[in-house]
């Protein structure tokens, strides 16, 4: 059940989903469809109003586990070294991992790539060049 409480029931969520390879497929494609169809519409918005942005950007945590990448113009990938990524991480890394494109590989697919193991600043930074060369 989905109520207020948000992350508590996202977590009982991820508690069936992850333990049960079926039940993540029905969940995704239930899901993903959805989360595409609502962002070629905030896309298509944005591209109509009357003054678009040179840049949009969308964070899509499963990108290429989706082959959604066709969608965009560029890509850019943020990874972490392996321990940030662990620790940040709100599902089990053993079972979560494996359905995942490995780092090095999201790395060399992507249009620009950065390892955020800097300051807030040296990302800033790099997120400044990225937009300035996509057009912003």
């Amino acid at each position: 059940m989905i109520g207020a409480s948000g992350e508590a029931d996202r977590g009982a969520i991820a508690e069936i989903v992850f333990a049960d390879r079926r039940q993540l497929e029905w969940l995704e494609a239930l899901l993903h469809p959805r989360v595409v169809r609502e962002y070629l519409a905030w896309r298509d918005e944005l591209r109509r109003s009357q003054d678009p942005p040179a840049v949009c950007a969308t964070e899509a945590p499963l990108l290429f586990e989706t082959g959604g990448q066709t969608r965009f113009d560029a890509v850019v990938t943020v990874t972490a070294p392996e321990e940030a990524r662990t620790a940040r991480a709100n599902v089990d890394p053993d079972g979560r991992e494996q359905r995942l494109v490995p780092e090095e590989e999201k790395v060399r697919l992507a249009d620009y790539a950065y390892v955020n193991d800097g300051t807030l600043e040296d990302l800033d930074r790099f997120v400044g060049g990225v937009v300035a060369e996509l057009g912003g």
